[in-house]
């Protein structure tokens, strides 16, 4: 028994990473034109990219990990009923729940992974990437570049004359204007220096002027810091619980928690069907199975997807149970009753 299940497993395994590698690939091209996006506007730079990159990756991971293993589980069992190993199988005395029992440990396993990459990793990448693309476009908001036009750096007008090879700029003009009086700084070098979203604009050797009605005032400075806060909105995140229990973005987070602890089941609960589909006497049923494939997965996904907003969080019991018994019904019925 221990050889014919290591024989499944390996089959299982085999299969598996022949699917799984252009889904993920597939998945990550899908992801990373995504992300090309954002370079409409903000600057990211390759490594930049990459980290965006693996931020997506939990997500990436999780929507292909499930859909890969019904499909190669399905595809293995199928392969042995066409090379007819798996009637051999049963004329020897066999039961096909020795099949379903074989499948149980790596798909409990898959959901347990499943559930750990959702519920822990997904808010942890989810908040990182969030905070990193706020961040970015807090810097994009003051984009400095020597012209004829000026810039606007909170109340002041600004004005650059060089920008220089190191990033900072020469020959700095601000300007302004109250009710009460008028300013106007000059200075021969300047940086932007951002740190955590609040930009602060620093001045070297220049000269300042005030004016009003009734006085006239001017002073030279070696350094002068001009503060312009531009927060970048970053979301606080100390464990996942408080992630999920937060009310920030409730509805989509609902949607979401629903949605992944079905998918992340899904491996588990679909043996049966899985069992049902691979099964098959070459000789007197057609297999189907890509079909049965495309069915089951729209099935699932539809009635999960598709409760939602009926039965909100009594989604994941009743979808669960329904598919449960129902794809259960099936493989007695089909496998069980003829095998």
């Amino acid at each position: 028994m221990d050889r014919l299940r290591k024989y499944i497993i390996s089959n299982l395994s085999v299969l598996f990473l022949s699917i799984f590698l252009p889904l993920f690939t597939i998945a990550s091209v899908i992801f990373l034109i995504k992300l090309a996006t954002y370079t409409a506007i903000i600057q990211l730079s390759i490594w930049e990219m990459s980290k965006l990159y693996f931020f997506v990756l939990p997500e990436i991971l999780f929507y292909t990990l499930p859909i890969t293993f019904f499909i190669a589980a399905s595809l293995s069992i199928f392969r042995l009923s066409t090379d007819n190993e798996i009637v051999v199988l049963f004329s020897l005395g066999i039961h096909p729940n020795l099949i379903i029992k074989t499948l149980i440990k790596p798909a409990l396993l898959l959901c347990v992974l499943l559930s750990f990459n959702f519920f822990i990793l997904f808010p942890h990448a989810t908040v990182l990437s969030s905070n990193f693309i706020s961040y970015k476009k807090s810097e994009a908001k003051f984009n400095l570049s020597a012209s004829e036009f000026g810039h606007s750096f909170g109340n002041w007008l600004l004005y650059v004359g060089t920008n220089n090879p190191d990033g900072t700029y020469s020959d700095i003009f601000l300007f302004n204007k109250n009710k009460k009086e008028e300013i106007l700084i000059s200075a021969k070098k300047a940086e932007i220096i951002n740190d955590s979203g609040i930009l602060r604009l620093k001045l070297t050797d220049g000269e300042g002027y005030s004016y009003s009605k009734d006085k006239f005032s001017q002073i030279n400075f070696e350094t002068m810091n001009i503060n312009d806060t531009m927060t970048a909105n970053l979301t606080k995140y100390r464990t996942p619980l408080e992630y999920w229990k937060s009310e920030d973005r409730r509805e989509s987070k609902t949607h979401m928690f629903i949605t992944d602890t079905l998918l992340s089941i899904f491996p588990l609960i679909s043996l049966f069907l899985v069992a049902s589909i691979g099964i098959v006497h070459v000789r007197h049923q057609k297999g189907r199975v890509y079909l049965y494939l495309f069915l089951g997965l729209l099935v699932y996904y539809g009635a999960t997807l598709g409760l939602q907003g009926l039965l909100a969080f009594y989604t994941i019991p009743v979808v669960a149970i329904t598919w449960l018994v129902v794809t259960y019904i099936i493989y007695r019925k089909k496998i069980v009753a003829r095998f």
